[in-house]
């Protein structure tokens, strides 16, 4: 359990990035901190491990106040995902993961267990993968191994600064779905910082909306949507028609070569759903699906197509945003 009790934080410029926030996040809960920029999130979340020091109140982790922890001991229990992945380029992925086992100097045998079990966690063959470096992997890859690196030597909590934000938008939805099922199985204590209401809704088991350094509400997903505290809230959290909801007739591609091209190709009905569109993909070398209306082609829905409309969605939810 973490618990802000009246936390401030003033930076020497002057700036109250956080007032007098109070709130506090049980143990086993995926916890999200979302916002406008500026808003706080980033910095609440560094004082969980230390990283910024509140300039008032208090934060208690485990019933004990984080100033009376040995910063190396905190850390140690405190996993961190951050956007930059920050894999070490030149050590493979078996040494990546196993930086901070080694520091506390687990045996060799029970650093390797433990690097095939976090690898098979997040579907990545160990004889496969282990000795790749960096560069042989993809984004969503490298930012699966950034996250079992911060579960390598077992912590209790685990923050998350905004992980997948650099990923393309299947990537991150595979992700996040990657993390909730984690969270299922390891029952870790997540704090997750998002600028995204949409992933905050699919991952959080509360999610607590920040605005210029103050909490303006705090709740369940359901509760944040049908029960909006504020104006604010109400226009932060928006139409809750997702990009994936969206027909796949609404986003083809013009390109009639292409069509012929994959004459062959795996086949979907024009109102199917992005999201349920999305797996067949897997089912085509073409990376790309004819789709049809009353059993005629109409167009050719490609992955790049998927990107751009993501791309394109989310740029305009953060011009409504400003």
């Amino acid at each position: 359990m973490i618990s802000f009790q009246q936390v401030s934080k003033k930076f020497k410029d002057g700036t109250l990035a956080v007032n007098n926030i109070d709130f506090t996040i049980e143990k086993g809960e995926l916890f999200v901190l979302i916002g406008p920029s500026g808003c706080g999130k980033t910095t609440t979340l560094k004082m969980i491990n230390r990283l910024e020091e509140p300039t008032g109140g208090n934060i208690s982790r485990e019933g004990k106040y984080l100033k009376d922890w040995n910063v190396q001991e905190l850390r140690w229990k405190t996993g961190y995902v951050l956007q930059q992945i920050a894999l070490f380029p030149t050590m493979n992925i078996e040494e990546n993961i196993a930086v901070v086992p080694e520091l506390q100097k687990w045996s060799r045998d029970k650093i390797k267990q433990r690097v095939n079990e976090l690898l098979h966690m997040v579907g990545l063959e160990p004889e496969v993968y282990k000795t790749r470096v960096p560069s042989e992997l993809s984004g969503g890859q490298q930012q699966r191994i950034g996250v079992i690196r911060a579960l390598a030597a077992d912590p209790d909590v685990v923050i998350m600064d905004e992980p997948f934000s650099a990923l393309d938008p299947l990537s991150r939805e595979q992700l996040q779905k990657d993390i909730r099922r984690l969270q299922t199985d390891i029952k870790k204590t997540i704090v997750f910082v998002t600028h995204d209401i949409d992933e905050a809704l699919a991952l959080g088991d509360r999610i607590c909306i920040m605005k210029e350094g103050e909490v303006v509400q705090i709740g369940t997903p359901q509760e944040i949507t049908t029960s909006p505290e504020n104006d604010f809230v109400k226009d932060f959290i928006g139409d809750r028609r997702s990009a994936w909801d969206v027909p796949v007739k609404d986003i083809l591609s013009d390109d009639r070569a292409e069509e012929r091209d994959i004459a062959e190709g795996v086949t979907v009905h024009s109102n199917l759903p992005l999201r349920d569109a999305v797996p067949y993909f897997d089912q085509t070398e073409k990376q790309a699906l004819k789709i049809v209306d009353d059993e005629k082609v109409i167009g050719v829905l490609s992955y790049k197509d998927i990107v751009l409309f993501m791309q394109k969605d989310q740029a305009a939810k953060e011009k409504e945003r400003i």
